[in-house]
């Protein structure tokens, strides 16, 4: 083999090999389930495939992990990106293994991520950029809206039927997680839902996430954030988690509302409840003033 990624790897049962772009063919549909979870999945192991030239393998050894994260670094990935390529990785091997695949896996060990700040929308922004959307999609906008009200993912907006919803809320069926959540609707959210055509699956179920992302970087241009590269779809997720914190709900809520499997995922948008330390200032002058008197 040639190229910037020269591999020797020596196998133990060459008449049992197997590349990842196979292993993924074998296995995808067993292991994730359809949505958009699923695409960036496979996505992420056709790149890893493509690094390793599509190398056979019967184990899976320290060095090829280590040529995966160097490589990944080079292509300009951050720690928390390669997390994720690894973390689907890990998945698919492991389940390789335990089918007699592949003989060994090394040990995946995460990188340290940087907590990097969160952007989210101010309203003015919103007010912009969601008419932006409008004008070219009256349902993209309607989606928009539903987004940033319930801060679901857009796999999970789109994956949305019609019997998921009872009166005020809807239940997300198909999450990252892989665990159910129901949250409640705002006013506009809920008339956003309303306003789609009933003979449809669910209310955003014709959307196709990549003319969406389309339309949406379009807009985005159009209102002067295209220099932006945090103002992505999942900004509107981002949005609502803030403002529901800086409304003053305790985080566990907030991460019930957006089904985080871990209360730290939702500790990125902690800060922004820092107002509610100002009921400790006269506690601690009151302290002050004891002392000196």
């Amino acid at each position: 083999m040639s190229g910037p990624y020269r591999l020797s790897y020596q196998f133990q049962n060459a008449s049992n090999q197997a590349s990842l772009r196979a292993l993924l063919d074998r296995y995808v549909d067993v292991l994730w389930e359809p949505g958009s979870h699923k695409y960036n999945v496979t996505s992420f192991v056709g790149e890893l495939d493509e690094i390793l030239l599509g190398a056979e393998f019967s184990e899976f050894t320290d060095e090829m992990l280590d040529t995966l994260t160097s490589a990944l670094r080079k292509r300009g990935n951050s720690n928390a990106t390669i997390n994720r390529k690894m973390a689907a990785l890990s998945k698919l091997l492991k389940k390789a293994q335990k089918m007699g695949d592949i003989q060994s896996l090394p040990e995946f060990k995460r990188l340290k991520e940087k907590a990097g700040r969160i952007r989210f929308l101010e309203p003015e922004e919103e007010n912009r950029l969601f008419a932006a959307i409008s004008e070219k999609s009256e349902l993209y906008g309607r989606f928009c809206i539903f987004l940033i009200d319930t801060g679901a993912r857009l796999g999970e907006g789109i994956g949305l039927r019609w019997q998921d919803m009872n009166q005020d809320r809807v239940t997300f069926w198909l999450t990252k997680s892989g665990k159910s959540r129901s949250v409640p609707l705002t006013e506009r959210a809920a008339a956003a839902i309303q306003a789609s055509e009933r003979r449809r699956r669910g209310p955003f179920t014709n959307i196709v996430q990549a003319k969406f992302r389309a339309a949406w970087n379009e807009a985005k241009q159009e209102v002067g954030l295209g220099a932006e590269p945090d103002v992505v779809p999942h900004i509107l997720r981002h949005t609502c988690a803030s403002r529901l914190v800086q409304g003053g709900i305790d985080i566990r809520r907030v991460q019930t509302w957006l089904g985080h499997q871990t209360l730290q995922m939702t500790m990125r948008y902690a800060h922004l409840a820092s107002g509610d330390l100002d009921v400790c200032v006269p506690v601690l002058e009151h302290a002050a003033r004891v002392k000196a008197g």
